[in-house]
């Protein structure tokens, strides 16, 4: 029965795990905002990604949001607008660190930092029973692996994008279309066809026709360095989507290699109209228009 009376009076003593934390930052405030701050200052300040001054605000800021995070409730709410703000917080500071070139790991460091100086608070206070650091450890455990989590999936969604656009400049790039005369277009083709770049060459290609009222398009596929069934398949696909658009197709640029690939494969070009180079092509372009072009004479 003692136990017993004992165990229920340890229990009413205890203390919630965000009390602890505030009166653990209440009481060594501008001590832990220095020791932040400094170390803030050895991985961000030595490599110039942030100022002095800069250091200084994130730091205050980090604790502000942190101490009306422990102050909204009892237990940590991962849901409210104050954790939240939290993580937004540190997702800001993972995106202004790769604005300026920073490294992944300097950021993943300094959470880990901060976790570290509220464990060795906890360390330096005696009056904190072990049930209770317990409680504080998981907490705060469980809250900075989510911070650092939300900081690998921003990085890692922004350099999804990076590529992503990287990807789109080399395509279009890689596939000027160009007027060569009222109503003659080329296309030349270089690299490799696949889905959605055979889309991409479609989408354009239509979209220049219609804008430019052209009659013919003039494919060159000698940077295309291989051919199979699908390329092949890409490249017929695009002529006939020309033809639909009222405008006609020549396919030049077929090597010796391509055409017995071509042939190995039995596709039909048969109502293709094909021309060994780009200026065969566009003689041939020319002379469906009725243009007639000579060199110009010298007086």
């Amino acid at each position: 029965m003692e136990t017993a009376e004992k165990m229920e009076i340890a229990e009413s003593k205890r203390r919630p795990v965000n009390q602890i934390l505030i009166d653990q930052l209440m009481l060594n405030m501008g001590n832990i905002s220095t020791i932040i701050e400094n170390r803030g200052r050895d991985i961000f300040g030595k490599t110039n990604l942030l100022t002095i001054e800069e250091i200084s605000d994130y730091t205050l800021e980090f604790l502000e949001l942190f101490v009306v995070l422990l102050q909204a409730d009892d237990d940590i709410d991962r849901n409210s607008a104050e954790y939240k703000a939290l993580r937004q917080y540190f997702s800001t500071c993972a995106q202004q660190m790769q604005m300026r070139g920073g490294d992944l790991n300097e950021l993943v460091r300094y959470i880990q930092f901060l976790q570290s100086v509220f464990i060795n608070g906890l360390k330096q206070e005696e009056s904190i029973s072990f049930d209770d650091s317990r409680q504080v450890l998981l907490v705060l455990a469980s809250m900075f692996s989510e911070i650092v989590l939300d900081v690998f999936h921003f990085y890692l969604s922004e350099k999804e994008r990076t590529i992503q656009v990287q990807q789109d400049e080399i395509r279009q790039t890689s596939t000027p279309i160009t007027q060569i005369w009222d109503g003659v277009l080329t296309l030349p083709i270089i690299g490799t066809l696949d889905s959605s770049r055979t889309m991409m060459i479609m989408e354009t290609l239509l979209s220049r026709i219609e804008s430019e009222r052209a009659r013919m398009i003039v494919m060159d596929i000698t940077g295309v360095l291989a051919i199979d069934t699908q390329v092949s398949h890409h490249l017929v696909q695009i002529v006939r989507a020309v033809g639909m658009m009222g405008a006609e197709a020549i396919l030049t640029g077929i090597r010796p290699e391509v055409a017995r690939a071509l042939t190995s494969l039995n596709i039909d070009l048969s109502g293709v109209t094909t021309r060994a180079s780009l200026s065969d092509g566009l003689k041939e372009a020319f002379r469906r228009l009725g243009i007639t072009v000579s060199a110009a004479t010298q007086t």
